[in-house]
């Protein structure tokens, strides 16, 4: 199965490109389509094509720099540049960018098909390079649900430095890491489910990952959160770990508490928390603690008889100059111009 995408600022190409690929009789997954270089980008950050194809001159970004924005993402997509006559010389500066293929406008279906063949011998050659057996897979999941299930910690951390050690001499494109990655932790997931004893949560969102090391931390936290959940589970804590977060903090907002002190109290791993926390709240561990303490402040200010000094010891700021630079990054005025809102003399 086959992912394209198709850029052109001309919608009739667009479509008529579009065309030649359905005709074409390829597996088709998803075949997508920009009007430029800057949303193709963001098209490619959403879902990674096999095969990209491209105009040259386009508005806002034209070909040539979109050729070198993913020269600089070290991903396997295949490049084909399409250009009028006129433009041949200028579409021959993106071989340095790794393009081989050129159409030129107006595109025939022979010349079309005999690119998308090209593709297609390349695409599979370069799949049977960086080869990864399902066994070897499975091997790895089944491991890593042993850990897993019986709290095993540091088996499963080497575990993992095993993993990444063995995949690393694969020298895999990042698209390539991102789907074994993916696979490891479906077949990890639906193990630890099919012991039908408790249902796991979680899911791993890759889509995304700027490189390598962000994608591996992603895996790592979400193997860990795992771990700690099944954890939890067994101790009978019922909670749920942000809300007893939320209020852990809101009793130390006087305090300089950690991320990690928190993900202790509530005995989580601190990566997997922090992820965890994000997404629950929409705020990292630090927006979400210094809201709630210029909040706990408007109101402290609000009651005239807190003396402001007073108030930035109260919510945590030892240092009162960065409690009222921190107030007004928030607020938008200082804490005394807060009060004077409020009819308070200072």
């Amino acid at each position: 199965m086959y992912r394209i995408l198709i850029v052109d600022d001309e919608p009739m190409i667009r479509k008529g490109l579009q065309k030649l690929v359905e005709q074409s009789e390829l597996p088709i997954e998803s075949l997508r389509t920009a009007e430029n270089g800057v949303v193709a980008l963001q098209r490619i950050g959403e879902e990674r094509p096999d095969f990209l194809f491209t105009d040259i001159r386009m508005p806002k970004m034209d070909g040539l720099e979109l050729c070198a924005r993913v020269a600089e993402m070290d991903a396997d997509i295949q490049v084909v540049v399409i250009s009028g006559f006129g433009d041949f010389e200028y579409a021959q500066k993106c071989v340095s960018y790794g393009v081989k293929e050129y159409l030129l406008k107006p595109v025939n279906i022979k010349g079309f098909q005999n690119v998308l063949e090209k593709l297609i011998r390349t695409k599979t050659k370069v799949s049977s390079e960086t080869f990864v057996a399902v066994t070897k897979l499975e091997q790895w999941a089944s491991r890593m649900e042993h850990a897993v299930w019986m709290l095993q910690e540091a088996e499963l951390k080497g575990l993992i430095s095993e993993i990444l050690e063995e995949l690393q001499a694969y020298k895999l494109k990042l698209n390539r890491v991102i789907d074994i990655l993916q696979e490891i932790h479906t077949l990890l997931h639906q193990r630890l489910n099919v012991r039908d004893v408790y249902l796991m949560q979680g899911e791993l969102e890759l889509t995304g990952a700027a490189d390598e090391q962000e994608a591996w931390c992603r895996f790592t936290a979400a193997v860990h959160g795992h771990l700690e959940e099944l954890r939890a589970k067994r101790k009978g804590k019922l909670k749920d770990p942000v809300e007893e977060a939320k209020q852990y903090i809101e009793t130390h907002l006087a305090e300089e508490v950690s991320l990690e002190e928190v993900a202790d109290f509530i005995g989580l791993n601190p990566s997997y928390f922090s992820q965890l926390f994000k997404q629950s709240t929409q705020e990292t561990f630090v927006q979400y603690r210094t809201r709630r303490r210029m909040e706990k402040a408007k109101k402290l200010l609000e009651q005239p008889q807190w003396r402001i000094t007073d108030i930035s010891g109260e919510v945590g700021y030892a240092d009162h100059p960065h409690f009222t630079k921190t107030f007004k990054k928030y607020e938008g005025c200082l804490p005394s111009e807060y009060r004077q809102q409020m009819g308070i003399r200072t």
